[in-house]
């Protein structure tokens, strides 16, 4: 065990009293902690003479100190300046015999080694007896070594292997400037989000021509997302509470996978395979379930495996979607509430609420794919809570190319608003769950900035995405806690491929889950 210079007020005797040293005093390197003896006593030959033949008998203190980086081996002593010949390896020598054998005995019982508060870069034994005459040291010695015998052992705790793994699923963001262009070319090489023609040849053209753009938009946040961060804090949340509410299956460890940057979806799932877990639940970070965002990523944990031509050491489960759970549903309450607190009291009650959603081609719409439908069950409940309390539209952002996308589209919906006289609105990010290139750049400044002083806004806000609330955490917590009670594997309307659909990976990935043994 090793500990600070603070256990000598925790050791019996003359341990136990120490006084602080102004800064400068007795060593070139500040303070330092000491025996409150008012001055420092005359070495007593004959003591050390006894001190040192009892140490030989009994193995001396050079076997049991002998290895330890000590300030002795130095070629100095704590709490004096190396100077002038004082504190030289024969002067340590001289001084450590008056402990005798004891002291070694006493602290390899306790397994105790002190380090020594002024060394910056090294560990040494801090030599508090230092400042006593042989005869006290060994009295302090022998006590020492009575309270050890009687002591019980001090074991560093060992951390558990975890038992299940939660591989929380995301698009992921670009953590710096360099990282967008592999991140936009992983994307657009992503067939279930789109399928382009000479998709391998156009991907990287593409990625090339927007990354410029791209980095100037992070540029202007900060230079990177922060969906890292907040998803690693909303994990750490998350199992703290798991190890409490689901004690038979923890220790409980958090994974990130990401599809278009580090740590990548494969990355993660190389991870928990090396950490031997038990049991693995892909816990999807996109509350509504769509084939080009949640099922991309259960399509990526499928390829894994196909590819490496193995079966998994785990088992496999999965939370799918999660858009009406109550504690997510009360997140997202309180952050309006909050936000409309802010807005003027006599326009309050005019105030529109713009859920703004993630927009999706309407291809993929028309496939059947029930990200609307479920989106829409998030906002139908949010409002309930709400108790209807402003009036309200569902709006979609973030339309790429001159393709039919799900709409009407946010900023088209802002200067409408505008145009028609309600000029006090609240924006509130429905399908995130932390801040990204989306909230902070596209609704902060693209829309509350920049479009709204073109239409004329009075008012406008954005509501706090989820991000570190405490609640949040909770959420997510309780849908793994259901979701391990539950003993399912996925939820049903995983086992519903979309009417139309043309990916035939999506029915493996379907067949992966549910053949999985809990």
């Amino acid at each position: 065990m090793v500990v600070g210079s603070g256990l000598l007020a925790q050791l019996p005797g003359p341990f136990s009293r120490r006084e602080q040293l102004p800064a400068g005093a007795g060593s070139p390197r500040g303070a330092c902690p000491r025996l409150a003896s008012p001055l420092r006593p005359r070495p007593d030959p004959a003591a050390n003479e006894r001190a040192r033949r009892e140490g030989a008998r009994s193995g001396g203190w050079g076997r049991a100190w002998g290895a330890l980086p000590c300030s002795a081996a130095a070629g100095r002593t704590p709490g004096r300046a190396n100077a002038g010949g004082a504190g030289t390896r024969a002067e340590a020598a001289r001084a450590m015999p008056s402990l005798g054998a004891n002291m070694a005995a006493a602290l390899r019982a306790a397994g105790v080694l002190l380090r020594d508060p002024l060394a910056s870069s090294s560990w040494r034994v801090c030599q508090p007896w230092r400042w006593k005459s042989g005869a006290a040291a060994a009295a302090a010695a022998t006590e020492t070594a009575q309270h050890a015998q009687h002591a019980k052992p001090q074991v560093q705790p060992q951390k558990r292997k975890p038992k299940t793994g939660i591989l929380m699923l995301n698009m992921g963001g670009p953590e710096t400037l360099g990282d967008v262009h592999d991140f936009l070319l992983r994307l657009f090489l992503d067939r279930d989000l789109m399928t382009l023609p000479v998709q391998n040849k156009l991907a990287p053209f593409i990625a090339k021509r927007r990354a410029p753009k791209i980095q100037e938009q992070y540029r202007r946040i900060g230079g990177g997302s922060p969906i890292k961060i907040w998803t690693s804090k909303q994990g750490e949340g998350m199992v703290k509470l798991l190890d409490e509410l689901s004690p038979s299956t923890a220790p409980h460890k958090y994974y990130i996978g990401f599809r278009y940057v580090h740590p990548l979806t494969e990355e993660a799932i190389e991870e928990m395979e090396r950490d031997g877990l038990e049991r693995a639940i892909a816990f999807t970070q996109y509350p509504q379930y769509s084939c080009s965002t949640t099922g991309s990523s259960l399509n990526a944990i499928y390829r894994y495996y196909n590819q490496m031509g193995r079966k998994p050491t785990m088992k496999w489960s999965t939370i799918d979607r999660w858009p009406t759970h109550h504690l997510l549903i009360q997140c997202f309450a309180d952050h309006i509430l909050k936000e409309l607190d802010h807005f003027p009291l006599e326009k309050r009650s005019e105030v529109v609420i713009l859920f703004s959603a993630h927009s999706l081609p309407m291809s993929v719409v028309n496939r059947g794919d029930p990200y609307p439908q479920e989106v829409s069950a998030t906002v139908q409940n949010v409002m309930e809570r709400l108790g209807h309390c402003n009036p309200y539209r569902l709006v979609w952002q973030s339309k790429v190319g001159p393709m039919p996308w799900l709409g009407p589209q946010t900023d088209e919906s802002i200067k409408g608003l505008c145009e028609r006289g309600r000029k006090n609105i609240l924006l509130v990010p429905i399908a995130f769950t932390s801040d990204h290139i989306e909230t902070l750049y596209e609704l902060d400044i693209e829309y509350s900035q920049v479009l709204a002083k073109e239409c004329g806004v009075e008012n406008i806000r954005r509501a706090e995405s989820l991000n570190g609330n405490p609640l949040f955490s909770k959420a997510l917590a309780d849908l793994v806690h259901s979701h391990i009670q539950s003993n399912e594997l996925c939820s049903k309307q995983l086992t519903l491929s979309c009417p139309l659909c043309v990916n035939p990976v999506c029915r493996e990935t379907k067949s992966f889950f549910t053949s999985q043994q809990l």
